[in-house]
């Protein structure tokens, strides 16, 4: 082989080598990306079948039932509820009525499989998604009260 082949090989060789890691990485980077959807998205079918993502919104009054480690809740973002059943122990500060981010998948049944559960950390913290979301659905509840209104009045 002539040193020009040689060099050209190498280049080749590394360019292929540097191709293949960015590859890699690129496939790991997506494979670990977890997208967050409030109760009412996910009701829209926005939210991926089959893959990881994050669920957030608060903990609906009188929804938390516990079975032994089971324990089984609804999450609402004030316009949709979605039921979540997670295995494990719960944080300290999660309760009904307060800021929660689930972590998981849609079941087939429609109901959410959390494999974690943050809860609000004090009372001024609420995650941004979740906020988002819930001022989001309290302006829809707010047109569509005005709506209401508007068509009942003659």
């Amino acid at each position: 082989m002539k040193p020009r082949q040689k060099r050209l090989a190498l280049i080749v060789g590394i360019v292929a080598a540097v191709g293949v890691a960015a590859a890699l990485v690129l496939n790991a980077f997506q494979s670990n990306l977890v997208f967050f959807y409030s109760p009412a998205q996910v009701a829209a079918k926005e939210a991926p079948v089959g893959r990881t993502f994050r669920l957030g919104g608060l903990v609906d009054g009188g929804s938390v039932q516990r079975d032994g480690l089971v324990v089984r809740f609804v999450v609402t973002d004030t316009v949709k509820s979605i039921p979540v059943r997670y295995q494990g122990i719960l944080p300290d500060l999660f309760k009904e009525g307060k800021g929660v981010v689930a972590q998981g998948q849609l079941g087939d049944d429609g109901v959410f499989i959390a494999r974690e559960v943050l809860a609000k950390h004090d009372e001024n913290y609420m995650p941004p998604e979740a906020a988002e979301a819930l001022q989001r659905a309290g302006a829809s509840n707010q047109k569509l009260g005005e709506t209401v209104v508007k068509e009942t009045r003659p």
